[in-house]
C-alpha cells in the first residue's frame, strides 16, 4: 500500500547495520549504498535528517556491564557515533551529496555543535544533516536523540532501519525463528508489550507529539521505498 510521501524525515541507522559482513567496525560498501540511497531519496525532493549509533564500536551500557563507569561508557558511545556520522558524511560526499555533522558534544575543530535553526536552514537548503553524538547526555539513548531531533526540526516520520529484522515481532526472529511478524501498532502498544523497538523514552515522546516511526530492515531500496511513502516493515503510530 502506497501513502503521500513525507516531505522531511529523520532515518535512524543502528551502528550494527554498518558492520555489513565485518565483525567490528565500519563495512566500506554498505554505508556507500547508505550513502547512494539517501541521494535517491534526496531527488525524490525529499528532505533528509540522519541519527546513527554507536553499537559497531561501543556501547555506553554494554561497557558499564564490563565494569566502566556508565557515565564514562556512555560519553564513550557517544564519541563512536561521532566517527559513524563522520564516515557516513565521507560516503555521502563521494556519492555527490552535500552532508553536514552537527555534534551535541562541543568537538569544533572536528564537527560542528548542533544548532537547531542552522539544522533546519541545512535541510532547507538540500543538504542532508548528520546528528552525532546523541542528546550530549549519558543515560540517553540514539533511540531518543532520533526521537527529540526529529521533533525539533519538524520531521514528518523516523524511518529505523534495522541490521536483518525486517521490522517489529512479538521476540527476537534471530532467538525465536518462529515469532509472529507486526505489520501495525500504536506507539502505547508497543511501550505496553515490552517490544525492543525503541527504548520507553523515545517511544512516548513519539507518542506524545503522534509521530509515527517505520521499522524495516536496512535491505537494498527500502529506505528510498518507505520514504516515497510504500509500507514496508512495520508501522508505529498513534490515530
Amino acid at each position: 500500500m502506497a501513502e503521500e510521501a513525507y516531505q522531511r524525515i529523520l532515518l535512524k541507522l543502528s551502528g550494527e547495520a554498518l558492520l555489513g559482513q565485518e565483525d567490528y567496525g565500519i563495512d566500506p560498501a554498505v554505508i556507500h549504498r547508505i550513502a547512494v540511497e539517501i541521494r535517491d531519496v534526496t531527488r525524490q525532493g525529499i528532505q533528509v535528517a540522519v541519527v546513527i549509533g554507536g553499537g559497531n564500536i561501543f556501547r555506553g551500557a554494554g561497557l558499564a556491564r564490563s565494569g566502566i563507569d556508565r557515565v564514562t561508557g556512555d560519553h564513550m558511545g557517544m564519541l563512536a557515533t561521532v566517527m559513524n556520522s563522520l564516515a557516513l558524511s565521507d560516503a555521502m560526499r563521494q556519492a555527490g551529496l552535500n552532508g553536514r555533522v552537527q555534534s551535541a558534544l562541543s568537538i569544533e575543530q572536528v564537527v560542528e555543535p548542533y544548532i537547531r535553526g542552522k539544522a533546519i536552514r541545512y535541510l532547507e537548503e538540500g543538504k542532508i544533516v548528520i546528528f552525532a553524538a546523541g542528546t550530549g547526555n549519558p543515560f540517553f539513548t540514539t533511540d531518543t536523540a532520533a526521537a527529540l531531533r526529529a521533533l525539533e526540526i519538524g520531521a514528518e516520520a523516523i524511518l529505523m532501519a534495522k541490521h536483518e529484522v525486517a521490522g517489529v515481532y512479538e521476540d527476537d526472529p534471530r532467538r525465536d525463528p518462529g515469532a509472529e511478524f507486526i505489520p501495525e501498532l500504536t506507539h502505547l502498544e508497543a511501550i505496553e508489550r515490552g517490544l525492543q523497538v525503541m527504548d520507553t523514552t523515545a517511544l512516548s515522546l513519539c507518542m506524545d507529539n503522534r509521530l509515527p516511526i517505520y521499522v524495516f530492515e536496512l535491505a537494498d531500496g527500502n529506505i528510498r521505498r518507505v520514504a516515497a511513502g510504500e509500507r514496508v516493515g512495520t508501522i508505529i503510530s498513534t490515530p
